[in-house]
Parts: C-alpha cells; sequence; structure tokens
C-alpha cells in the first residue's frame, strides 16, 4: 500500500515517520524548506529517550510533476493555513479509490476535502501526539502520546479501508478504526478548545492558570461551553471522557501547554478561526451561548492581525 503524507511537521513526521520505520511504503509531500532540512539531517524523532533517525522519500509541493498517483492513502497533516495549497498539490496522487484521511483541528477542513476529492473518499481523522519541531527540524516527543483513530463519517465503508486500516495497525503507535469518528473528532475539538482556550485568555499553563483564586472554576466554566456546543450538534462527549477533560484542563501544579498557547507566546500564527472561530458560529447557529470562546475569538483575531 502506498501512503502519501502531507506535511512532516510535528504530527506528520512522527505518524509518517513511525509507519516508514515499520517498513510502510511512506512518501512525504512537503514545502521546498523542509525538504531541504530532511534531506540533510534525515527525518529525526527524538525526545523522551528516542534517537531515530530516517531517511524519507520526498516529493516538493509545487512540483506536482514528481508524484506518480493514485496512493492508497493520502493522509493530510497540514495545519489549516496550508490546506488549500496541499489540496492543490496532492490532486495528482488521488485516483477513484484513494482515501483521504485529515487529522486537522476542528471540522471545517471537512468540506474542502469533500468538494475536491468527493464524499466517500474522505475518511475523518482524529490523531493524538504531543510532539513539536524544534530548532534542529526534528519531531521532539514532550508526552508519550501517540494514537491514530479513524473511520466513515456516514453511509457503508469503502472496500479499501479494511487494507488501510491492516496498514495502520502494529506501526508503532495506536491504530483504531471507529464506528463513530464524528463523535470522536467532536471530542477531541472539546478538548483542544478547552485547553486552548484556558491558556491563550490568561497566557498560562493549565498548572498557572489553576493555581491562582479562580483558575480552576474559570477552566471549568471553559469547558462546559465547549461541550455544551458538542451536545447541542449532537455529538455530546461521553460523561467520563469529559470529567477526563474537565481535570485537564484545570490541574495544579500542570506544565501543559497546547500547541496553539506554544504558537501563541511564540507570536507566530494560530489556528484561532479553525478552532475557536468556527467553533463559535456552530454555537450560535446552534443557540448555544459561548461568551468565553466570544472573547477567546476576538483575542486570537488581534493576535492575529498584529503577525500576519
Amino acid at each position: 500500500m502506498r501512503i502519501l503524507v502531507v506535511g512532516a511537521g510535528a504530527t506528520g513526521g512522527f505518524f509518517g515517520g513511525r509507519l516508514a520505520q515499520a517498513g510502510r511504503d511512506v512518501t512525504f509531500l512537503v514545502r521546498p524548506g523542509r525538504a531541504g532540512v530532511l534531506a540533510e539531517r534525515g527525518l529525526r524523532i527524538t525526545g523522551l529517550g528516542e534517537q531515530t533517525v530516517l531517511t524519507p522519500k520526498l516529493v516538493q509541493a509545487g512540483g506536482t510533476g514528481d508524484l506518480r498517483g493514485p496512493y492508497d492513502l493520502v493522509l493530510f497533516t497540514v495545519k489549516a493555513a496550508g490546506l488549500d495549497a496541499a489540496i492543490e498539490d496532492v490532486a495528482p496522487a488521488v485516483g477513484p479509490r484513494t482515501l483521504v484521511l485529515p487529522v486537522l483541528n476542528g471540522m471545517r477542513h471537512l468540506d474542502a476535502l469533500v468538494a475536491r476529492f468527493g464524499e466517500e473518499r474522505v475518511l475523518g481523522g482524529v490523531a493524538v501526539v504531543m510532539t513539536t519541531v524544534d530548532a534542529e527540524g526534528d519531531s521532539r516527543r514532550l508526552f508519550d502520546l501517540q494514537s491514530l483513530t479513524y473511520g466513515v463519517r456516514s453511509g457503508e465503508a469503502p472496500r479499501e479501508l479494511a487494507a488501510v486500516h491492516e496498514t495502520l495497525s502494529g506501526a508503532g503507535f495506536d491504530a483504531t478504526l471507529s464506528p463513530d469518528i464524528v463523535g470522536q473528532m467532536w471530542a477531541k475539538w472539546v478538548f483542544i478548545a478547552s485547553l486552548g482556550a484556558v491558556t491563550a485568555l490568561m497566557r498560562g499553563t493549565i498548572g498557572e492558570v489553576a493555581d491562582q483564586p479562580g483558575g480552576i472554576e474559570f477552566a471549568e466554566a471553559v469547558v462546559a461551553e465547549c461541550a455544551a456546543v458538542a451536545e447541542a450538534a449532537g455529538h455530546p462527549v461521553p460523561a467520563a471522557r469529559l470529567a477526563g477533560i474537565r481535570a485537564d484542563a484545570s490541574e495544579p501544579g500542570s506544565g501543559r501547554a497546547p500547541s496553539l498557547y506554544r504558537d501563541l507566546t511564540a507570536g507566530s500564527g494560530v489556528e484561532g478561526e479553525q478552532i475557536f472561530g468556527d467553533l463559535v458560529d456552530r454555537a450560535r447557529k446552534l443557540g448555544a451561548e459561548v461568551p468565553l470562546l466570544e472573547l477567546v475569538r476576538l483575542n486570537l483575531r488581534v493576535h492575529q492581525a498584529r503577525v500576519g
């Protein structure tokens, strides 16, 4: 099975690297700058005692003549800002039996992918991994979390899905074929929005917020708003998982900080519209009151206008 991983950053570098390490046929579609780093240093997965160095197969974005398609699976790991360009770059690799697996945050990306590749070709997906691209360009693990969950969003499963699941399984991360991938996507959205809102609004880690008077109550109010949108959309987060999100978002002493917060404090662009803009728009259509999330959206819009 031929796999094309679109992007080789913190998420794509990790999952694509693990698949290549397990002997899968993996090609990375990357921008020229990233291609130069990977060609010089190799694809490196570091952190938590690991020092893995791989020699990846690379195709530079923009040089689509090098994409000898079709591929069997296209794994989209780019951030929202790069999605439109990535769709154009990857189009020659998508054939009538190719499955497209995006693991972007939120839900907005699905409309663009379905419009280009078709409803039956686009799966739902959730990636859980705590990694970052460090100053040397390596994919550095921060916590021992690595799972990939995927499935059909509606209707019958395409016959190619069984082979995709077999290929993704046993590759150094938890691979799960979910019967309710949309519910899983909503649960992750509630999780990342909750932690992102708490840390972005207060400009501190989870523990720094929770350690202050009123910090835990504030975090719990944020989680409640996020969960209310999911419930109004018909995908309530299961009670046990919601309790876990609430605990994660309000844990005293925790050094946890989501990637959105790291991007924000570094002065980089953030996925404000993908995570919060879309969530607030859906809340308004569904009649859910989300004043804290509206404040986060405004806060991040001001930041994004400043950094460009």
